[in-house]
């Protein structure tokens, strides 16, 4: 069997807060496969950019505790050592952010915001190595002029140019990891949808993998090859995106489908109630309280994420043999 990517072992994530603890990520395991793009899913607060910032160690600073494994390959990432993290982030796994106008420095011109991180990872490279290695990058990303964008300050490009110039700082040192955090919100939906076309290119070009963090199931249907729905703190189904959307097993799964626009005509309904507090962790299944096909044994027992169907896993009491209890 071919050695994943990424791989992430029962991985779990609390923030203290005076006399709170909130659970943000609750014994998640998954692993990314080279060249697939994996979408992580779920409503805000869910716990999915926790998630894939644990990964490249760039949580705040602040009493936090961190448990299980991440892997890179073969390399173990936890417990973090930042002199290690600094040889894989930005040069194996990269990361771009949601927000191009606040990623990128406004007093600093992004040629220099270019090079500097080429640099770091190839202290041996020429500033005329660098130069060279900018300019092909903006090309290859889109950017028409690329030798006015590099004398340019990000306030001077529109928000479109932003997130091109973003793409091509998180690909200037070819990472073979790419994590995605909800990149295209900020942006048109015209531009979005450049952007999207962009970013599939470059990953079938580059053979790279992709976790690409989102809320919006419309852009995981045409290009994420699978899917893991997170619901407060814990995956709750993982599948293939094809699966997902033809036969999704889980109810909050089944209720989020049901959001996406159908027509004009077609009444929004959106999902009753609330998600749960995270810093109080109750027994039995999350999404209990907001589900019209709960029985007695969500409120007293977690359910476990298992396989039902080949390559579909779930966690929910209706596809367990106790579910007539």
């Amino acid at each position: 069997m071919k050695q994943p990517l990424l791989s992430v072992k029962n991985l779990s994530v609390q923030f203290f807060d005076k006399d709170k603890c909130i659970h943000a990520v609750r014994d998640v395991s998954f692993t990314l496969a080279t060249n697939q793009i994996l979408a992580v899913v779920g409503e805000s607060g869910c716990g999915k950019t926790t998630l894939a910032k644990a990964t490249i160690a760039l949580l705040p600073p602040g009493k936090i505790a961190i448990k299980g494994q991440i892997y890179y390959q073969d390399q173990p990432l936890l417990p973090y050592v930042e002199e290690k993290m600094q040889t894989i982030r930005g040069r194996r796994i990269a990361m771009i952010f949601q927000d191009p106008m606040t990623s990128l420095n406004p007093t600093i011109p992004i040629g220099k915001q270019l090079k500097e991180g080429y640099l770091h990872h190839f202290p041996h490279a020429s500033l005329q190595e660098a130069q060279d290695q900018s300019l092909n990058l903006l090309e290859e990303v889109g950017i028409t002029n690329p030798e006015q964008c590099l004398s340019s300050y990000p306030h001077m490009l529109s928000g479109g140019m932003r997130q091109r110039v973003i793409i091509a700082i998180a690909l200037i040192c070819a990472p073979q990891l790419l994590i995605a955090d909800e990149p295209t919100t900020a942006l048109d939906l015209t531009i979005q949808a450049q952007i999207l076309e962009l970013l599939k290119k470059i990953q079938i070009k580059r053979e790279m993998s992709i976790l690409w963090i989102t809320h919006d199931l419309s852009i995981v249907s045409q290009f994420c090859d699978h899917v893991m729905v997170m619901y407060a703190g814990q995956v709750i189904e993982s599948s293939s995106t094809k699966k997902l959307f033809s036969s999704s097993l889980h109810p909050y799964t089944q209720k989020l489908l049901q959001i996406l626009p159908q027509s004009r005509l077609t009444p929004f309904e959106p999902i009753a109630g609330f998600p749960p507090d995270l810093s109080t962790v109750s027994p039995g299944c999350s999404f209990c309280a907001r589900c019209d096909q709960s029985m007695r044994i969500c409120l007293s027992q977690t359910p476990a994420l298992q396989e039902i169907k080949q390559d579909q896993l779930c966690a929910c009491f209706q596809y367990d043999p106790r579910r007539k209890s």
